[in-house]
């Protein structure tokens, strides 16, 4: 049973569709990006999976419960790190978790060591006393974290975790997010802009635009859709001559050939890669290197919305 699912979901505010049929699976243990621009339904969708609004019509369902029906038991299984934290300026990292947990209902020998358990997780263990208004950006999404993990949840829901952060403070908190799927198996939904770092870390994504989730798999199958039966390769050969570009340009099934420096970027409509290797070396060259083009995610998700 998928630990989030969704089908036909919508969401109408006045009118306005906020959510538009959206449908979504989300696994155990998997790492799942959600993208899109502002105002595409990514943070409706959250506070549906989270009970925190009714949808208008659908289904969902997180861990086998209704979230609209039963929240509390939502709530209990999932953790949620919202972009805008809010924690109390003028009391400690300890205090404020503890806080948490006597908000959470645990016990408070519990709740003790649970705190210090989980700010030794995200590395805030040595300024576990200090005031968090003396905290930076991120070491206040650590904290969020560690907020988060207190409950010990089995689905985390994490809306922009490296936002305004350093690139140093962002790699530590990928580290992290990582290290919970990989050592506490947890399920992780991570929404997000910063599309290189859902690159690194999610084992899915699903692309949301207008309420619609558009596309979803893994980066080589959004790839793969995005082809659209085309096919893209890289040459690097010891000599490249117009010969050679033309000789590849003769492959069945080529329908571009340039030169891009000592590249050549090949398009064709099938795997043409032994006919590639035979024209090169046919054409008194080395075969240097040749591979076929790996889509980034930034341009599969731009190649989605151009078209």
């Amino acid at each position: 049973m998928p630990v989030a699912e969704a089908k036909g979901l919508k969401k109408y505010y006045n009118g306005v569709k906020a959510v538009d049929g959206l449908d979504l699976v989300i696994e155990e243990g998997e790492i799942y990006g959600l993208l899109g621009p502002n105002g595409a339904g990514k943070t409706t969708t959250i506070l549906i999976l989270l009970g925190l609004t009714e949808p208008t019509a659908g289904e969902v369902r997180v861990l086998g419960h209704n979230p609209a029906r039963e929240p509390l038991k939502v709530k209990r299984l999932t953790g949620y790190l919202p972009e805008n934290l809010g924690f109390y300026d003028d009391l400690s990292a300890r205090e404020n978790l503890l806080y948490t947990a006597h908000l959470n209902r645990i016990p408070e020998r519990e709740a003790k060591k649970r705190v210090d358990e989980v700010l030794e997780m995200v590395g805030l263990a040595d300024v576990a006393s200090r005031r968090v208004g003396a905290f930076s950006r991120g070491m206040k999404q650590r904290l969020g974290i560690a907020d988060v993990l207190l409950k010990e949840p089995r689905f985390v829901i994490l809306d922009e975790p490296t936002s305004g952060i350093d690139p140093e403070g962002a790699k530590q908190i990928l580290d992290m997010i990582v290290r919970l799927r990989d050592e506490r198996g947890m399920t992780i939904l991570l929404s997000s802009h910063l599309l290189h770092q859902v690159q690194q870390i999610c084992d899915r994504m699903g692309i949301i635009h207008q309420g619609k989730l558009v596309a979803q798999g893994t980066l080589g199958e959004l790839g793969a859709v995005v082809e659209s039966g085309e096919v893209f390769f890289e040459v690097r050969a010891s000599r490249v001559d117009d010969a050679l570009i033309d000789a590849l340009r003769g492959i069945e099934g080529v329908t571009v050939a340039e030169r891009e420096g000592d590249l050549i970027r090949v398009k064709a409509t099938s795997d043409v890669r032994s006919q590639i290797a035979r024209a090169v070396i046919q054409c008194g060259a080395d075969l240097l290197e040749l591979k076929g083009h790996t889509y980034t995610l930034e341009e599969i998700y731009l190649r989605y919305f151009q078209g």
